[in-house]
């Protein structure tokens, strides 16, 4: 299936029944192949392909969950689901959204059984276990907003002149002490592949190497400003190019987009072997 079937961008009858065959996969290689695996010292001219560079996950949450109980009284939830980055698959974001509300009037003796049929459709299309977490209102109380940790580097008086993204930006002062830090922007902006329409997000870099060059590492988040691509996508051509222009020790890129359709959607790619970071929503989720 290619992405010109997908019914993101397309007028789409909304169903009112379970229907686990609207999820749509498409798969994660596609992007992958394009990016430059060789430079972070996989042997070039392989026919093996190259083991990922990173661990992580892709931290969804939805806000609009909704079903029937076996008397037909509505119910509300929220989820979050944890996507592996080593799953084949990605799952379109419209098609999650239309599978999700097919459960509007559909009837279901419990939340576990919801869980269980959401656990086992999501695992089936991205080809890998998911893992699935069902808010119901008697926690919603307990749910928090942050900005995160990290020093921002937004405040800088620099100018800027590309919105393409460009590595050549990125550089790292290799003849400084090493350092460890956490860096921050909120000006990370892409636009989706098919419909055009921004993607806004907040950037937390975490790394540990030579310092990097903050004013550099700002024109690099800024350049995806015109850029086409999945979210996460734009994360793992960051960590890929962070990591060849700088070469930092460790390295970790997490990015927190603002919801569509009442899904958002946080990318985090990582070669620390730390677990995945706190679901903490930001101000402008």
């Amino acid at each position: 299936m290619s992405l010109a079937d997908a019914p993101l961008g397309h007028t789409v009858a909304y169903p009112n029944q379970y229907d686990p065959s609207l999820l749509f996969p498409l798969p994660r290689a596609t992007n992958r192949d394009a990016l430059a695996w060789a430079s972070l010292g996989n042997s070039a001219g392989s026919a093996v392909p190259h083991p990922l560079p990173f661990d992580g996950c892709d931290i969804w949450n939805a806000y609009e969950v909704s079903w029937l109980n076996a008397r037909g009284l509505p119910q509300v939830a929220m989820a979050r689901f944890w996507f592996p980055a080593t799953s084949p698959n990605i799952i379109e974001s419209k098609s999650f959204k239309l599978y999700l509300n097919a459960f509007n009037n559909t009837r279901l003796s419990h939340a576990d059984e919801l869980h269980a049929r959401l656990t086992h459709d999501l695992s089936h299309a991205a080809g890998a276990p998911v893992q699935v977490a069902l808010i119901l209102p008697a926690e919603f109380h307990t749910l928090r907003m942050g900005e995160g940790l990290g020093i921002d580097i937004d405040d800088q008086d620099i100018e800027i002149t590309g919105y393409s993204p460009d590595a050549a930006y990125l550089s790292a002062d290799a003849a400084a002490p090493i350092v460890q830090e956490s860096l921050r922007s909120r000006l990370l902006k892409s636009n989706c592949p098919v419909t055009g329409q921004p993607d806004w997000a907040t950037v937390h870099i975490d790394y540990r190497g030579a310092p990097i060059d903050r004013a550099g590492l700002l024109r690099y988040v800024v350049s995806f400003r015109d850029h086409a691509e999945f979210h996460e996508h734009c994360v793992e051509r960051m960590f890929v190019d962070i990591m060849a222009q700088c070469r930092p020790q460790t390295l970790s890129v997490y990015a927190r987009y603002t919801r569509r359709g009442g899904l958002d959607i946080n990318p985090w790619r990582s070669n620390t072997g730390a677990p995945p970071p706190a679901d903490l929503r930001t101000a402008r989720q």
